[in-house]
């Protein structure tokens, strides 16, 4: 599966290319560091079978970029997935509201991390993905 992750922090970033390299299955990960870069890569690459997005980020937060995806029609039907630190249950609302796959806390301890990690890419290599 091709992947895009949007994520401004290296730390996080650290953890994702270290628990999908202990997965049977390999996954091309591409790395974005906040929703104006991957609105760029969107738009210059092909697009990725799934989207990861954490939703605090710098000059543009995960729901801007969102409601930016959701109303181009070339990108709308692109699962994406939230990977964030937030409990607010407005941002869960909010990004549900938009229109995203699922919503997912990342949590403190690393192994729980890889283990949340490993179902959601286990799921999405079997779920029928739509091509455009």
């Amino acid at each position: 599966m091709n992947v895009l992750f949007i994520e401004d922090d290296m730390i996080e970033t650290m953890k994702m290319q270290r628990a999908i390299s202990k997965f049977e299955s390999k996954h091309k990960i591409i790395e974005a560091k906040n929703g104006e870069e991957a609105l760029e890569i969107l738009k210059n690459s092909p697009l990725p079978d799934i989207i990861l997005l954490d939703l605090n980020m710098p000059r543009m937060s995960g729901i801007e970029f969102l409601t930016k995806i959701k109303g181009d029609e070339r990108l709308k039907y692109l699962p994406t997935i939230v990977l964030t630190t937030s409990e607010n249950r407005v941002d869960l609302l909010k990004c549900f509201e938009i229109g995203i796959a699922g919503y997912i806390i990342k949590p403190l301890k690393y192994e729980d991390y890889e283990s949340k990690l490993k179902k959601v890419f286990d799921y999405w290599e079997i779920s029928e993905l739509i091509k455009g």
